[in-house]
Parts: structure tokens; sequence; C-alpha cells
């Protein structure tokens, strides 16, 4: 199952929409004025179903996860000098690749959870999730979505 990741143009905070390769509208990501990143994701029908809320004040960037209002766990950036390395607490998955031409996997132990690549020279932000199981296309989303606002607060 693939993800089209799309950031919206002119929005004055972190918004995007999300689709499958029909078109169809999956998800809508909507930031909120708040102090570090907070994005609100909503199904196709505008219900809530999950929140990536930046953690202010640590050394290195800090994301918890929330399905609803359930803390679920964390992905936090690890210090490392070269390459970008996260820790994700909640699902034993990691993630894999090189982070500076923005294109990496999401792994569960050997296994390919999904496949993230940025599409160059557009507008916006533009990604594609290739997504194994489709029932792990919102915690990857989520994933997708906490890296890419560690890369902008540090832009």
């Amino acid at each position: 199952m693939k993800l089209l990741f799309k950031q919206r143009i002119f929005s004055w905070f972190d918004s995007y929409d999300i689709y499958d390769e029909e078109g169809n509208n999956l998800f809508t990501v909507k930031g909120e004025l708040s102090w570090g990143h907070c994005l609100h994701i909503m199904n196709s029908v505008g219900e809530h179903i999950a929140t990536v809320k930046e953690v202010v004040l640590t050394f290195l960037p800090k994301f918890e996860l929330y399905v609803g209002q359930q803390y679920i766990g964390c992905i936090s950036k690890e210090f490392s000098l070269f390459t970008p390395r996260y820790n994700i607490d909640c699902n034993g998955w990691h993630v894999d690749g090189n982070f500076m031409e923005w294109d990496y996997r999401i792994l569960s132990g050997d296994q390919v959870v999904a496949m993230v690549s940025k599409q160059l020279f557009h507008w916006s932000d533009t990604y594609v999730i290739e997504v194994s199981d489709p029932r792990d296309a919102l915690m990857a989303l989520m994933l997708v979505l906490a890296i890419d606002a560690e890369k902008c607060s540090r832009d």
C-alpha cells in the first residue's frame, strides 16, 4: 500500500494531506500553534485519531505519539556525528537509511515495515510511504511526521 504524503501549500502551520494511489484521502494532518510541533491526525471523515507532539526542553528532539488520547510511546533522536539516528520505544521498530537524502526504511527486526522516499522538485514537502501491511499505515505515518518535524526544527 502506498501513501502519498503532501504538505499543503500556503499553510501557516504544518498541514498535510495523505492519499492512496487512487487519490482517495486517507488522513489529514493539521499543525497546532503550540510550544514545539503538535500535529493532529484525522481519518478520512475528519475524526481525530492520533497526535504527534514534540517534547520541549530536551537536549535532543523527542516526539510523543498518541493514538486517540492514549500515549503509545515516543521517537527520539540519538546523538550521532554524521548520520541521524532515532530511537523508537513503542513497538520494536527502528529506522535505517540515508536521512540526508531523505530516503529511509522503517524496520521490525529484519522485516521492512515501510519504505519512505521524499520526492524532490515539488513546491512543498512530498513523500511516498510504501507500507507492507496496511494496518501499520498510521504508525508509519506518525514516525515520518516526527522525523520530518525534527528535520524542519534543525534547518
